[in-house]
């Protein structure tokens, strides 16, 4: 679903063009499409309509108050990795039953607040972990739900930084080693053995290892079966890929029908957890150009937005596409590097990239931004972070207010004598 469309070479979300999203707003900042949000919830969720299933979209992808809104309200449920990311769920009225804890360092205070919420499942990580919910749940008086992430060593065949499914990971507990550790956990006296956990990584764009950790697991889960383990749960994580550039990902419906043919009769409830796939093409992050310069025949383009508003290029040296909101067919097209003000030689959008020429005041979409933007945003350099807007036809609604300044100082104080 494509709701980033010119109209006589203007750039437009839905009903409304980014120029006047500009004007109310300001430059730059994050702007999101209901219609998008809404059609990958029932592209990726009504696939999986035959299949008994919860979908829980990993927060961390796209944390705002409103889209993950957008998400409870129609039925599904969230994957979490910290306690903020908890109270915001739960501030969006999302049903606790609906959610998943995973993540490889819960603190004490956070398992003590999710076990009071009455999450679903805890997604455990380590014996150490288990030992600790063990000791929390019996501080709190309840047993916690738990699946143990079992790492089935599976190449997800994507960049090495949002692999997580290899031995070489810092994410779950072996394979090999995890019968024994079921058998510990079915022993304590606070645990509540529900499900079994796998994540092999992110922006995937093939079905064929995601069958491979799913082959893996159900040969856990019938070990487990046979040694009087009961599963209910299997949770096979996320990474749906999607098109940043050229790559060609599965479609949901191919995904899931995939998963389906593998699981049928199990008689398990499957947990998903995509992120990227709902929410990445539903968000562009829009910014001007200051300046341009030439150095020695290079080309640049000057930005107010940096590397502290969206970090995925100087991150993973991730490729986004870049677009002029104005759209200006005469103008000649040059190679020129994207740039932003920080003081980093990583702060860049696109380095050696084809474009149209650039000029001081221009506004330029970097599409593909609404998976890992504002929600993996800084402050470096003291750059407060920018608003996010939410399209809905031809209204608009911002989502988050600029911060200022003062707002990130507020915390600090200078004490006398120093």
């Amino acid at each position: 679903m494509d709701s980033f469309t010119y109209h006589n070479d203007i750039l437009f979300a839905e009903g409304i063009s980014l120029g006047q999203l500009a004007e109310a707003a300001g430059t730059p900042f994050y702007c999101y499409s209901h219609a998008h949000l809404v059609g990958q919830i029932e592209a990726f969720d009504g696939s999986l309509r035959d299949l008994p299933h919860l979908t829980c979209y990993s927060v961390k992808a796209s944390s705002n108050l409103a889209v993950l809104a957008i998400m409870a309200r129609r039925g599904l449920g969230f994957d979490i990795v910290s306690g903020g990311e908890l109270a915001r769920c739960r501030a969006a009225g999302a049903e606790p039953g609906k959610i998943v804890y995973s993540g490889v360092g819960k603190t004490w205070g956070e398992m003590r607040a999710a076990l009071e919420a009455g999450i679903r499942c805890f997604n455990v990580e380590s014996p150490a972990e288990l030992d600790q919910l063990n000791q929390v749940a019996g501080e709190v008086g309840v047993k916690a739900p738990i699946a143990l992430r079992v790492n089935p060593d599976v190449d997800p065949q994507t960049h090495p930084y949002i692999s997580t499914g290899l031995k070489e990971n810092k994410f779950g507990i072996s394979y090999r080693k995890a019968v024994a550790e079921y058998q510990r956990a079915a022993a304590m006296a606070n645990i509540a053995v529900v499900g079994v956990d796998c994540h092999i990584g992110s922006q995937l764009t093939k079905v064929a290892p995601f069958l491979d950790a799913l082959d893996r697991v159900l040969v856990l889960i019938a070990e487990l079966r046979a040694a009087g383990i009961a599963i209910r749960d299997l949770d096979i994580g996320g990474g749906l890929g999607i098109v940043y550039k050229d790559e060609v990902p599965p479609a949901p419906q191919e995904y899931a029908r995939a998963i389906r043919d593998k699981v049928a009769g199990s008689g398990l409830t499957m947990i998903f957890e995509p992120g990227r796939v709902l929410v990445g093409n539903g968000g562009c992050f829009v910014t001007r150009v200051l300046y341009t310069k030439e150095n020695e025949g290079k080309r640049f383009a000057i930005v107010d937005g940096a590397m502290n508003d969206l970090v995925r290029p100087a991150l993973y040296d991730a490729y986004q596409e870049i677009l002029p909101v104005r759209r200006d067919p005469s103008r000649p097209r040059h190679t020129t590097d994207v740039v932003g003000p920080i003081c980093e030689s990583g702060d860049f959008f696109a380095r050696h990239r084809e474009l149209p020429e650039l000029r001081p005041g221009d506004l330029l979409a970097v599409m593909s931004a609404g998976a890992y933007g504002f929600s993996m945003a800084s402050t470096y350099n003291t750059r407060p972070r920018v608003p996010e807007v939410l399209v809905k036809g031809d209204r608009f609604h911002i989502v988050r207010a600029r911060e200022t300044v003062e707002q990130l100082m507020a915390g600090e104080n200078i004490p006398n004598g120093i």
